[in-house]
């Protein structure tokens, strides 16, 4: 009999509760399996699957793929070796199946034959559990997507059988009992792009249960605790359900608050019977989820039972009798405000950080939001994840909702809602479009940006007039490390921090900085200098941390300091509170931070860089500054074109005409005339339609072009002192400020 052993390795989103089992091409040639063949699985049990042919990155590895419920059914976690063989499948006569213990279940009429219809051709072996998906017109509803796990009590002929249509398919309604291993609940196969992070929390929470002698051997202890700590959203209760479902431990939760109580040392008494029952029950996990609550810092808190209850938990986790196979997995997203006791060895052995997935992630956390729904042909996930910057897994679920919503929305006018049933018909033809995800990416903004996210209007480098030279660098300095660090890898230089943005009002600086974002596909974080500053010591530096902080977890990401000059303006002249010192201070101290902030862009705009603290504009820190000058004949020729667009102008108007005479426009006043021009046309009839060149020319008299000669001469200067950036320069700007009309 021909048969290899192989190593268990976890499903693919899309095929979890398929019954399927993948395999490298070697090994099905070795088998002389072809896909579509049934085969036996023997761990501590033996169980079937039908064959499939493993993607390319799997190939000439030892390993076969089968999801959590196949494992179940052949009792093995991932990481453990199975034997396969080809299996003589025999058709199923009969096949009776029933809800396992915890579950009680009504079954609607045609039930069973939903239930046949869904597992046909499926090798089914008895006490196998076949899970079965809830869909929309289903008997027995819980979360669509999730599949409701049945137990194979009987089976005709015994030994491997093949569902067909011959088959009788019996359901029962009463549980059975005996039946120890229970499905449902949560399996590796829904937890998308944390590859690593379950890696390490198998080798802490599994191996020790499965296997204490490796440690009696080494003569360590295993591991006693695990704090899984990150952003809001990326998993971290969900990655502890699945370990405690995977490792078939009992599981105890502790959700903080819910223990703290307002009689004398009731708290503590809670504790201890959830730690005394968990080591009766062992091997055995204990959840604290929340743990800075239930935990906080004993200094900071004022309250007595916050101050007893941190210290039961560190007696109960070092505890004098040993707690054996009982391990404790915490989870928090305010890590700092734990108390530092818990946070040493012995307690809380190990610290994951469950951060915000990357590209490969998303698709994988895609791919299990949207693994029961009709997807049309142009969604691409790829394309998705791609879009999803900074999205965590409770935002990416949140953005499947809603595009399904979406696209309810679209057939709800063919819905009679007053009738019982919605016709089948219908529903058959529902289906998910690119277009429904596209209206849901505008109405779901990443979790960890709610605070600072900013809607950017939808401007793009067209719509930036002129300035072509600025606009270049600007993209060597922004873009390229964005969308092409390869670039700067290649010849072995890191790319700018920061790019500043300086000019005259008017012309541009803020659209660029947006410009620059739409382009990148970025987020962008728009942080005005006085917002920030604020009366409370401590409160400015505070904001400027956090709009940091907040960047790094989204990346890649755009942080736009507008009127940067009242945010940091030079040190020394300040009398009275000394904000602005300490906040150019916490300024400085960021930007140098940014050797390990990759992906988050500094782009600061001014129009009065004479004022800004010498020390921001040296390399390292705003170390590309881009003067933003006015428009030329060309580019005052672009503007008027961008902002006449929608405008109806009659034949004898000539912008390249209106260009050459608007000397000292800049883009600003060049909207203005287009404005002007169209409100000169209605006064002289209110129902024109077009805008003639007169009108323009008398616009032209009502707006007062931005740039005079003394402005023109002083950012001349700037540009030459910040060119030479000479000592004496600097002495200059220090000494004697520039007169500013």
């Amino acid at each position: 009999m021909n048969e290899v052993q192989l190593e268990v390795a976890k499903a693919y989103p899309n095929d979890s509760g398929r019954g399927i089992a993948r395999l490298d091409p070697d090994t099905l040639l070795h088998l002389k399996l072809s896909p579509g063949d049934i085969i036996e699985i023997e761990g501590s049990e033996v169980t079937a699957a039908k064959v499939w042919r493993a993607d390319r990155q799997d190939w000439n590895t030892d390993t076969v793929r089968i999801d959590g419920f196949t494992r179940q059914n052949a009792d093995v976690g991932i990481g453990e070796r199975v034997e396969i063989r080809k299996a003589e499948a025999e058709k199923a006569d009969k096949l009776v199946l029933a809800p396992p213990e915890e579950a009680s279940v009504q079954f609607g009429s045609d039930a069973a034959g939903m239930v046949k219809r869904q597992i046909l051709k499926r090798p089914v072996v008895e006490r196998d559990i076949v899970p079965v998906m809830s869909s929309t017109n289903h008997p027995f509803m819980r979360s669509p997507g999730q599949a409701i796990p049945l137990i194979a009590v009987e089976t005709e002929p015994d030994g491997v059988c093949l569902i067909t249509e011959d088959t009788e398919v019996e359901l029962r309604e009463e549980p059975i009992s005996g039946f120890e291993k229970t499905g449902g609940g949560i399996t590796y196969e829904d937890i998308g792009g944390l590859q690593n992070e379950i890696q390490r929390v198998r080798e802490m929470v599994e191996l020790p249960m499965k296997h204490p002698q490796i440690f009696k051997k080494l003569g360590i202890e295993p591991p006693q605790g695990v704090l899984l700590h990150g952003p809001p959203g990326t998993g971290k209760t969900l990655l502890a359900k699945a370990v405690a479902n995977e490792t078939s431990a009992s599981f105890f939760s502790i959700a903080g608050p819910e223990i703290i109580s307002k009689y004398y040392g009731e708290s503590e008494q809670q504790l201890r019977e959830i730690f005394e029952d968990a080591s009766e029950e062992a091997p055995s996990i204990i959840f604290i989820d929340e743990l800075d609550s239930i935990a906080p810092k004993r200094e900071d808190v004022t309250g007595e039972v916050e101050r007893r209850v941190v210290a039961q938990l560190l007696t109960m986790m070092d505890g004098l009798e040993s707690r054996g196979q009982v391990i404790v997995i915490a989870a928090t997203n305010r890590v700092d405000s734990v108390d530092p006791a818990l946070r040493r060895p012995g307690r809380f052995d190990r610290e994951i950080e469950i951060g915000v997935p990357d590209e490969v992630g998303r698709e994988e956390i895609l791919q299990i939001h949207t693994r029961g729904m009709p997807l049309s042909d142009d969604v691409t996930l790829g394309r998705l994840a791609d879009e999803t910057h900074g999205f965590v897994g409770a935002d990416i679920e949140s953005l499947t909702k809603e595009a399904a919503m979406k696209a309810l929305r679209r057939y709800l006018p063919e819905i009679d809602l007053d009738e019982e049933d919605i016709p089948p018909s219908l529903i058959d033809r529902m289906i998910i479009k690119r277009e429904d995800f596209r209206g849901a990416l505008n109405e779901v903004s990443p979790s960890a940006m709610r605070e600072v996210l900013v809607e950017l209007p939808k401007v793009s480098w067209d719509d930036v007039g002129g300035l072509e030279s600025a606009k270049g660098k600007v993209q060597e300095s922004v873009e390229w490390p964005l969308n092409k660090p390869e670039k700067f890898r290649r010849m072995g230089i890191d790319p700018p921090s920061g790019v500043l943005l300086y000019g005259p009002p008017g012309t541009g600086k803020t659209l660029m900085a947006k410009a620059v974002a739409n382009e990148t596909d970025a987020n962008f974080i728009s942080v005005r200098g006085p917002q920030l500053l604020s009366k409370w010591v401590g409160e400015s530096e505070k904001a400027i941390r956090q709009t940091f902080r907040k960047a790094k977890q989204v990346a890649p990401t755009v942080i736009f300091f507008d009127e940067l000059d009242s945010l940091a303006p030079g040190r020394g002249g300040d009398v009275g509170s000394n904000v602005s010192e300490r906040v150019v201070n916490q300024l400085l101290t960021e930007l140098d931070g940014l050797e390990d902030m990759e992906d988050v862009m500094v782009i600061g705009a001014t129009n009065r860089p004479d004022m800004i603290d010498p020390a921001l504009i040296r390399s390292g820190r705003f170390d590309r500054l881009v003067m933003i000058g006015e428009p030329d004949t060309e580019g005052r020729e672009q503007i008027l074109r961008i902002h006449t667009e929608d405008q109806p102008l009659g034949p004898d108007v000539s912008l390249r005409e209106l260009a050459e005479v608007t000397d000292g426009f800049v883009g600003s006043d060049l909207e203005s005339i287009g404005r002007e021009a169209a409100i000169e046309a209605l006064r002289e009839d209110e129902d024109a339609d077009v805008v003639e060149m007169s009108h323009f020319r008398q616009a032209m008299d009502n707006v007062r072009p931005t740039i005079t000669d003394d402005i023109r001469d002083y950012y001349e200067q700037m540009e030459e002192e910040f060119k030479s950036g000479s000592q004496n320069a600097q002495q200059r700007r220090s000494g004697g400020r520039i007169g500013f009309q």
